[in-house]
Parts: C-alpha cells; structure tokens; sequence
C-alpha cells in the first residue's frame, strides 16, 4: 500500500540516510538497526507498520550504509548515536516517537528512554535488555550463567568477544573484511534449539586467537534462506565491502564511555515509559530467557511488557511474523493513544 521511499538528513554534525514508509502525518514508528546491520534489516516491518496506520522510519546508523563514517573509536560512543536519532526526530518535526532497537540498537534506544524520555511515547527492544549502568562487560558478566560458563574455563563468559575487540581490534576488524559475503552468510543464520545449553561461539574468541576459530576469516557456508534473500545478502556486502568494518567494530570501543553516558541518566535510570523486550529463545549470546542477564531490565523498568520469540538473534528477519504480532499487540495495548 506505501512505498518504501530514500532519504537523507544533512547538518553541520552528521548525515543520516534513513527509509520511510507510510503516511507522513501518522504517529512516528523509528526502528533503529545493530551490528553488522541496516536500515533494510527493519525490511519486513516497515510496509507492515505503515499498513496499521504509522510513519515508519529506518536509519543507517553512524557507520553504516550511507550514513557519516568517522575515523576514531570516540565517535562511535552511545551518545553521539543518541544525538543523530534526536537530530533525525527534529528533522521529522516532531517532539516523539516510539522508538524499535535491535542488537547496538538496543542501547541507542535504552538511551533515549532513560536520558531523553520526554522525545519517547514508549519503546521496544529485541535482544539486548537495559543495563542502568551501561551496556558494557564490566556489567554483564557478572550476569553470566555459571552453570554454562564454568568461571576458570570462561572467565567473561558469552561476552568474551568484546574483550577481543579491545585488545586485538585490527585483527578482529580484518578477519571480517577477508571476504565480506563469506562473513555475512556466517553470521546471519537463524537460531536452533540444538545450541540451548551450550556455550556460545563467541565465548572462546580470545582463547582461539580470533574470530571463526582463529583462522583469520569465515568460513564459505550457504546462506541461510530462513534469514537472507539473495537480494538482501547483495545488500549487506555492498554496504559493508563499501564501508569496511572500522565503524560496526568501533561500537564495540567504547565501554568505559558508555558506562559514564549511562551515569548521566535522568531518574537514576529509571525508565517509567512503557517498554516492550523481545527475548530471542535460541539467542546464546544476549541470553535473557534462562540468564539472570535481564534482572536490571525488570528492576528498572516500571511498565514492562516481555514476550520470548522463536528465533535467534536476528529475530526481525527470522521470525517477523512474530515479531510484528508482539510488536502491533503493544502498540494496541500500551501506546493506543500515541501521536
């Protein structure tokens, strides 16, 4: 019914291209991308949220696609993303918006929640829950499942990916610019039930010596249908072959920045808006469902709604039938009078 259509924000700070679908005056649906993502990662959503009567908007995040790069680790801190969604919400003419985060898009809109909450009606969030103190290893580790993560075997647990990063940033960054489609078909797969219980791959990057066992690029797989079309992997390594993985990666630079940003929270981080997570039930390493990784998120949050989805991490494009029907369920139950 409603096109999906290009857009571009230009300011003296930051140029965000953004996709649109729906009628311009409707209430404000923005869906805010993570790593190694888009703005298309949000493709089975848009047409269907415009459908049920919203304007929906989906940027490229800074360092994506053909949003601003930057040359160092600092301008990728949470808080300058904070800055260009409130710049694109301007931009729009409008004082809020509900905003959709997935993945780094998570904490971008946990952020805007807890520091911004006057620019929100209400937001939701899939696979990453709220950390007040920030989304950072010095916080989420202690969160860790011991049972999985033997403590002498996995120190940082499930997050010991992010540890490498810091360490061993030009390693990590070249393993997945080797080849950029055989990168893309490794990590967008769908989730499985065989994984449950299991530590996951990326709790042993640091002991491997890197990324995809250590072997310094991934490994050539078939794409995995359930979650890619051609179309969209074609997508994906363009932008990324384009771009370089030095913006996504430097996401991951910033954790002592991010846990001071979050420091600076209104209500001591305390978030009154209504909130909806989406756990991903076959997601191992944001693991909420068995995990004690989401107890901050229910401390914190006052009016929240919890819904476990089927699917893996990349559960917008594996499972969007479900997804949306979490997703319009909200907005009927909690945001009806959202404008």
């Amino acid at each position: 019914m409603f096109p999906i259509t290009e857009h571009v924000l230009r300011t003296d700070r930051h140029t965000s291209f953004y996709l649109a679908c729906g009628a311009a005056e409707a209430p404000l649906l923005i869906f805010v991308h993570g790593w190694p993502e888009l703005s298309t990662s949000w493709r089975h959503q848009l047409p269907v949220f415009a459908a049920l009567g919203y304007r929906c908007i989906a940027p490229d995040m800074r360092g994506y696609g053909r949003s601003s790069l930057y040359p160092r680790h600092a301008d990728y801190a949470l808080e300058h993303s904070v800055r260009d969604m409130l710049d694109l919400l301007d931009s729009l003419a409008r004082p809020k918006a509900i905003w959709v985060g997935h993945d780094w898009g998570s904490p971008v809109v946990w952020s805007l929640a807890s520091h911004h909450p006057d620019r929100c009606h209400g937001i939701a969030t899939l696979c990453v829950p709220y950390i007040p103190e920030g989304f950072a290893p010095a916080n989420t580790i202690g969160l860790a499942d011991r049972g999985i993560y033997e403590e002498a075997t996995f120190p940082a647990a499930q997050w010991d990916y992010q540890l490498f990063y810091e360490e061993n940033f030009d390693a990590a960054r070249t393993a997945f610019e080797v080849n950029v489609g055989d990168t893309v078909k490794a990590l967008f797969r769908k989730g499985s039930k065989a994984g449950k219980g299991q530590p996951a791959r990326t709790a042993t990057i640091r002991r491997d010596g890197g990324w995809f066992g250590g072997t310094g690029k991934a490994p050539a797989v078939p794409r995995d249908a359930d979650v890619l079309t051609e179309a969209d992997l074609a997508a994906y390594v363009a932008s990324l072959e384009r771009n370089g993985f030095f913006g996504p990666d430097s996401w991951y630079m910033n954790h002592e920045r991010n846990i001071d940003y979050a420091a600076k929270a209104q209500n001591g981080g305390r978030i009154t808006l209504p909130v909806l997570f989406l756990h991903g039930a076959y997601d191992y390493v944001c693991e909420t469902v068995d995990s004690r990784l989401a107890e901050p998120m229910r401390a914190f949050c006052s009016d929240l709604t919890e819904v476990v989805v089927e699917s893996g991490h990349w559960m917008a494009q594996e499972n969007p039938v479900a997804v949306n029907a979490a997703l319009s369920r909200f907005l009927a139950t909690k945001l009806a009078g959202a404008g």
